[in-house]
């Protein structure tokens, strides 16, 4: 069985949907599905132009294929970037179009509206396969997620609100499937103490640790809530930040500063590889996914630093948004406050910081729960579903 991934993106890239997008590759070749991911030759950064092997950089197995198509990327000029976008993403098309004309494969793999629709032109609709992972709000974002929604034979939402809305825009054959984490990467963690030593955090620190960007598309991602939090406990908590931007970071070490926090304690490790994040995780005392209310947030994410956390076994603190209840159920699994709700996470910090037995049984529910969340298992209900098509 052939599937090819179709991504218009840059790989590597330093946003999540990369690793998300090699490491689910992994995963369908991992359940005997000869895989190519075809994504997009476009310029890159100066220090992700250095990466040389791109499985090596996420941390993955070499047994999927990569290609990169040809297209015309004016991203770099800096200027009109909707009308670069859509010559970029006009350009990625048509050459994939051209190349799938001599290519054969049972599934068509994207997460790409304006991709699957163009296939749907030449290819078999029963092996077109989207993976949603956003409602369209434009107009014409809405007309051609719906157009490629119907033209599927099966759609994979990430959250269950996600899909209902799908299926009112002509979807007829969805399933929910969260996002996950890659069981291989925590095969072997280190103790709490040798991470501390490795990544030389202090030994004796209780430490709240936040994995990912401090932000996306400018939305804050919750860690401004997080240090009034920490300031408002009154307990002596540390703050592990592992991710970017070096800016956002930089105003988050102010924010730190203006509350009177000591400096050491704020620990800023910036962007790591991929490689490295587990055994951060495994460092903390507690994990953190104190997102902000947005549409976006509460309905469409599923991030994969919540399953990460989860499988490492440690306990989660989150925001209580309708996306993230979809896997983690507050006092049981994990402790959920209102999102922005600065006394309710304070509250809830205090807690963890006093109650060792608290942090142990919501680690321990965490963890037992995660194994439905593996790529690998995720990856053989999609491919389920698509053989039966």
């Amino acid at each position: 069985m052939k599937l090819f991934y179709l991504a218009n993106i840059r790989m590597p890239t330093e946003k999540a949907h990369g690793l998300q997008i090699m490491q689910n590759c992994e995963a369908f070749a991992q359940n005997g599905v000869q895989v190519t991911l075809y994504a997009a030759q476009r310029v890159n950064t100066p220090e992700l132009r250095a990466v040389r092997d791109v499985h090596a950089h996420y941390g993955v197995a070499a047994n999927f294929a990569v290609r990169r198509l040809p297209c015309l990327d004016l991203f770099a000029l800096g200027r009109a970037q909707q009308l670069a976008f859509g010559i970029q993403a006009a350009t990625y098309t048509l050459v994939l179009l051209i190349l799938m004309c001599f290519r054969r494969a049972e599934v068509y793999y994207s997460r790409d509206v304006l991709t699957l629709v163009a296939l749907s032109l030449i290819k078999p609709r029963r092996r077109l396969v989207y993976e949603a992972h956003a409602l369209s709000k434009s107009r014409l974002g809405k007309w051609l997620q719906g157009l490629c929604v119907q033209r599927v034979g099966l759609v994979v939402a990430i959250t269950g609100h996600l899909a209902e809305q799908l299926q009112k825009r002509g979807a007829q054959h969805v399933m929910v499937e969260h996002d996950g984490f890659r069981a291989e990467r925590f095969a072997d963690l280190p103790s709490q103490s040798a991470a501390r030593q490795a990544h030389t955090l202090p030994a004796e620190a209780f430490i709240v640790g936040y994995v990912g960007r401090l932000h996306t598309m400018s939305m804050s991602k919750g860690v401004d809530v997080l240090i009034d939090a920490i300031a408002e406990s009154g307990c002596p908590i540390s703050l592990c930040l592992v991710g970017g931007p070096d800016d956002m970071a930089a105003h988050l070490r102010e924010r730190w500063r203006a509350h009177g926090l000591p400096a050491a304690d704020f620990l800023y490790a910036g962007q790591v590889p991929p490689p490295q994040v587990p055994s951060y995780i495994a460092a903390f005392d507690v994990c953190a996914l104190p997102l902000p209310y947005t549409e976006h947030f509460a309905y469409y994410a599923s991030p994969l630093k919540l399953f990460e956390y989860m499988c490492v076994g440690k306990p989660i603190l989150a925001s209580d948004l309708p996306a993230i209840a979809e896997v983690v159920r507050h006092e049981e699994s994990a402790l959920l406050c209102a999102p922005d709700d600065r006394v309710a996470f304070s509250a809830a910090l205090t807690h963890l910081f006093e109650d060792a037995a608290l942090r142990a049984r919501l680690g321990a529910a965490a963890k037992a729960e995660s194994a439905h969340y593996a790529w690998a298992a995720r990856a053989a209900r999609i491919l389920g579903a698509a053989r039966s098509r």
